[in-house]
């Protein structure tokens, strides 16, 4: 883990009343140097933080957007909620798995997109719904997701 992360964590420990209120902040920053958390970073923000190894990889492990394992350059959360699915989710899943070439869980080739169900997005509105990295999308079909998707280098 670089110099100013662990300088960052130990900053954000100084005004927070317990290193379990850091835990998931500590884990995004190990997080953003490599894209993913490795076993490593799991032992420095430990140490960091004067917890055991197994508590922080509980939090990585119970948090969607802290990734255990190397994902694609875009992360591609695709809502399987009841909501979603009855205005036609399964249809824009199977769209996106075929479109993409991989399963959930999987990373393209090129290593461009990483797929991963999510229970829900909060988008029941305007399902059926998928985020991309930050940027949520709703009221997708085939042809809006391919659109999407060409935005994305």
């Amino acid at each position: 883990m670089e110099r100013e992360t662990r300088q960052k964590i130990i900053e954000d420990l100084a005004s927070c009343p317990s290193a379990h209120a850091v835990c998931f902040d500590a884990l995004r920053l190990a997080e953003k140097h490599n894209g993913w958390v490795s076993d490593d970073s799991i032992r420095e923000v430990a140490e960091l933080l004067d917890m055991t190894p197994e508590e922080v990889d509980a939090a990585a492990t119970f948090y969607n957007h802290i990734y255990r394992k190397p994902v694609g350059r875009h992360v591609i959360l695709v809502c399987e909620s009841v909501s979603c699915w009855i205005v036609g989710g399964q249809t824009m899943m199977d769209f996106l798995k075929d479109h993409l070439g991989i399963q959930f869980g999987e990373t393209t080739s090129d290593e461009k997109f990483t797929l991963l169900p999510i229970q829900c997005l909060g988008a029941c509105d305007c399902g059926p719904a998928m985020m991309v990295d930050d940027d949520l999308y709703g009221d997708l079909d085939a042809e809006k997701v391919k659109q999407i998707l060409e935005c994305y280098d």
